[in-house]
């Protein structure tokens, strides 16, 4: 719930919905505020933009839905059996060829956003130069926090070393983990965020949402199982003292 709330705080000052014509609703910064009617909302215009049958638009949807699907049902598959640990012989080479997928995938599901991006309108009214610094901006930050927390974490740490049998001592409490729980998906998020302001895409803005809420459903599995594999190495721990 944490998150969500923190996602919404995030993400809603630039795609508030509007749903009275004796309100305004703010589009995105920078851009003029305007009355609408009732039955008007901000997605409503965004979708206007969006081929949801693009052959781009669906492979970005696959990919963004997939791939913290994939990483979540390996990683406890992993868990649970050992076998990756046990085929490669060390957990740690285990955990790195499980990175490896994982990265190329991700490099994968940034490739077709940028494609389902350059493949659909842009929207004039965000094509603006103050739009484009904001999408900077926010690439900027980003990218700071997802570095930030994958030298904090480590590389092990960041590709669910846990779920390995690789854990850490203690709770990793350094920037950005001091300022923001998940930082790294947080940073990711903004990343996607930034980089579709900065096309001035209608449907980046629209799979960036979907990217939010994949990460915000994959935390209500990944922290409650983080946090179980934790409490039994702390129980095992006690009994050994």
């Amino acid at each position: 719930m944490t998150q969500l709330i923190r996602f919404q705080l995030f993400i809603f000052p630039f795609m508030r919905l509007h749903c009275s014509n004796l309100c305004r609703t703010w589009m995105f910064p920078g851009l003029p505020v305007c009355s609408q009617r009732a039955d008007f909302c901000v997605m409503t215009r965004l979708l206007g933009y969006v081929d949801p049958l693009d052959p781009s638009f669906v492979a970005a949807v696959i990919t963004i839905t997939f791939n913290p699907l994939y990483w979540n049902v390996v990683a406890r598959w992993e868990h649970k059996t050992r076998k990756l640990s046990r085929a490669f012989g060390s957990p740690y080479l285990a955990c790195y060829s499980l990175s490896v997928t994982i990265l190329l995938l991700n490099f994968l599901r940034s490739h077709c956003f940028t494609q389902a991006m350059l493949s659909q309108p842009r929207m004039e009214s965000l094509d603006t130069p103050a739009a484009y610094s904001l999408g900077l901006a926010l690439l900027g930050l980003g990218v700071v926090l997802v570095l930030s927390s994958f030298f904090a974490l480590g590389f092990a740490g960041t590709f669910l070393g846990d779920y390995f049998g690789i854990l850490k001592e203690a709770r990793v409490t350094v920037f950005p983990f001091n300022i923001l729980d998940n930082p790294m998906y947080w940073g990711s998020t903004a990343n996607y965020l930034g980089w579709a302001i900065m096309h001035a895409s209608p449907t980046g803005l629209l799979l960036t949402v979907l990217v939010a809420l994949t990460y915000i459903v994959a935390l209500l599995y990944e922290e409650p199982f983080t946090a179980e594999i934790y409490r039994q190495k702390a129980s095992g721990s006690h009994k050994r003292s």
